[in-house]
């Protein structure tokens, strides 16, 4: 597995990852309904695309094939962090986040689902509230996550971003 910058043409095979990881692993902790309205399929590319150019968004590969991505904002929000179904437990998010959260100086702060808890936890975030999200009419329970950095990166950040 490496790790290399998102490149637009990846977009396409993201939204995929996406929606397939969402309505095969997230499907122990939501119900059928709350994934139809989390990861409809119908994503507007363009605006992904735009935003992943944004930020400082990451893609593991195996040979060739993207199996995970993950992106993270100046400010230290972590947006989107997925791991291919197949390639649950192998460490692929745990990569994406190390590069990730090297962007960063403070703090990072990320809204996990119920499936990414114990995964956050361990990396030593902190639950810092529950919330509920709605989408379409329909709710989605989801946790504010906080992780303190050490002030050694401070550097690094704007090397990355510019």
């Amino acid at each position: 597995m490496n790790v290399r910058k998102y490149r637009s043409s990846d977009c396409v095979e993201l939204a995929e990852l996406f929606y397939n990881t969402i309505h095969t692993v997230n499907a122990k902790d939501y119900t059928t309904e709350q994934l139809a309205v989390w990861a409809t399929g119908k994503l507007d590319l363009e605006k992904c695309n735009q935003s992943f150019l944004e930020n400082y968004s990451v893609v593991a590969l195996d040979n060739k094939r993207i199996i995970g991505f993950g992106d993270i904002d100046r400010t230290g929000y972590l947006d989107r962090l997925f791991v291919h179904k197949d390639y649950q437990g192998r460490r692929v998010a745990t990569a994406l986040c190390d590069c990730l959260e090297k962007t960063v100086q403070n703090k990072v702060i990320t809204h996990a689902s119920i499936t990414t808890i114990p995964f956050f936890e361990k990396r030593g975030y902190e639950v810092m509230k529950e919330q509920e999200v709605e989408k379409q009419g329909v709710v989605l329970k989801n946790f504010g996550n906080a992780l303190t950095l050490p002030l050694c990166l401070n550097n690094l950040r704007d090397i990355l971003f510019n």
